[in-house]
């Protein structure tokens, strides 16, 4: 009986050990190569269990996601007009056909981004060599990002990937390069501002020699204008006093000659010199006659 136990716990055992080597799993994650004798039996792109010959058969897993490859160190390129420029960039990669990922570069991750790295620079290189510098820096940047990937990912269905985005991270200028360029940009700033000192000088000369005319032709109205009142008040006054004069001459003539006396006695230390039979003094010697 204890044989009997101990020869199904045995088979029990190599069932599960049977079963263990048969079944194996796929995460959603991943892509699975089921190998027989080192040639490639099927592609297992489905996630779940699944079964494979003991012994004879094995699996290799590959990343389905959405992979990168950064550069280390910044690209050197040249543009159309032979300068250099830096570039730093990375790339957006997955594969799309295990199979021929696997024929092309063995499974091998660092092997694949190798070669879209050579592709990606190749493409970059012609395109940074008909673009001048300012195009490469901003005018151009995000055409240049799309040419290229469509240009690498022509070459990338070759070995089973795709790629799903191209981006230029930096584009610098060697320090030789920056040093001229901002030269050039700082002499073109002063240049402007200069200009617009000029421009601004000249609106203010402009400006004041408007406002100056405009006070001399402010100036002239307003003496013009005070002149004519002026005038009209003098016309007014004198046609008072000639009403007046004309009611009672005798009174006018006194009333001129006591403010002629006010004014020319005004002050003690005035000193007025006439003969005693001069016309001024008439009131002062027959008042009450006027004169006469």
């Amino acid at each position: 009986m204890q044989q009997k136990l101990s020869a199904i716990l045995v088979f029990v055992l190599l069932a599960l050990a049977l079963a263990a080597m048969s079944l194996f799993t796929v995460d959603q994650r991943k892509y699975a190569i089921k190998f027989q004798l080192g040639e490639i039996r099927s592609v297992i792109d489905e996630p779940g269990l699944h079964f494979k010959l003991p012994l004879i058969q094995n699996i290799l897993y590959f990343d389905r996601r959405v992979l990168t490859f950064d550069t280390t160190e910044p690209e050197r390129f040249i543009t159309s007009e032979k300068k250099n420029v830096l570039v730093d960039l990375y790339v957006k990669w997955r594969i799309v056909d295990v199979r021929q990922y696997y024929i092309s570069v063995g499974g091998d991750e660092a092997r694949a981004e190798n070669r879209l790295s050579q592709t990606v620079n190749s493409g970059l290189r012609e395109e940074f060599g008909r673009r001048t510098v300012h195009e490469v820096v901003s005018g151009a940047r995000e055409q240049i990002m799309n040419e290229m990937r469509d240009k690498a990912n022509a070459d990338a269905k070759k070995i089973g990937v795709e790629i799903v985005d191209v981006r230029l991270k930096r584009v610098d200028l060697p320090n030789e390069v920056s040093e001229s360029v901002y030269r050039r940009m700082e002499a073109e700033r002063k240049r402007v501002a200069n200009e617009l000192r000029s421009q601004g000088s000249a609106e203010a000369e402009k400006i004041r020699a408007d406002a100056d005319r405009q006070r001399e032709v402010i100036i002239a109205d307003a003496y013009r204008e005070a002149q004519k009142i002026k005038g009209e008040g003098d016309a007014k006054a004198a046609a008072v006093y000639n009403e007046a004069f004309s009611r009672n001459p005798e009174f006018f003539a006194f009333y001129r000659s006591m403010d002629a006396y006010k004014q020319a006695f005004h002050s003690k230390s005035d000193v007025l010199v006439l003969e005693p039979n001069s016309e001024f003094f008439k009131y002062l010697k027959n008042p009450g006659r006027g004169g006469k």
